[in-house]
């Protein structure tokens, strides 16, 4: 049995309301990550960063756990997942710019073949994590409104793109934070 939808069509308002919060949050995160506030904490900033691994960790549980639900026709509980799978990834957006903003910039400092695999994962990473906000949201509105179809037309997409951003993410985590100072 499919879902209710929450929402009735509105693409035109859909549109606006989904390029204004995918632009808005790109050009934050290009224009925060330019920009070292110099705070005196009592911690290590780069606790930012490891929250942001770890609910990167749990955003790619939660997209494996939301598509084995959705194969199952576990609707409402895939719905649950895949929500909360938004929310997490807002959080994260919030310890990532956090993280961008309290810490100097640090830079990898293994060589040879460990060197390139971590600059390979990290040029694939930082543009498809770039792009894919738009298509979360669109994605999410389709199911949101009812349009099933056209919902699992976008997932075969943007599923695979979100979860190589999410996983690709802790692997960068794991690969600088030895050069974190």
């Amino acid at each position: 049995m499919m879902l209710t939808p929450l929402f009735k069509k509105n693409d035109s308002k859909a549109k606006t309301i989904i390029y204004t919060i995918s632009i808005v949050v790109f050009s934050a995160v290009v224009i925060l990550n330019r920009i070292q506030l110099n705070i005196n904490l009592s911690f290590s900033p780069h606790v930012f960063a490891t929250a942001s691994a770890a609910i990167n960790s749990l955003v790619a549980v939660l997209l494996l756990v939301g598509l084995v639900t959705a194969k199952q026709k576990k609707y409402e509980l895939h719905k649950k997942i895949m929500l909360a799978a938004i929310v997490l990834s807002v959080l994260f957006l919030l310890s990532y710019i956090a993280h961008h903003l309290l810490a100097a910039e640090t830079k990898f400092g293994g060589d040879g073949l460990i060197r390139i695999v971590y600059y390979f994962i990290l040029m694939t990473h930082i543009p498809l994590a770039g792009i894919v906000l738009p298509f979360i949201l669109f994605t999410a509105y389709r199911a949101l409104i009812g349009e099933y179809e056209q919902h699992k037309k976008l997932t075969r997409l943007t599923w695979p793109i979100w979860f190589y951003v999410a996983v690709t993410g802790v692997i960068v985590y794991w690969m600088i934070s030895p050069y974190y100072v």
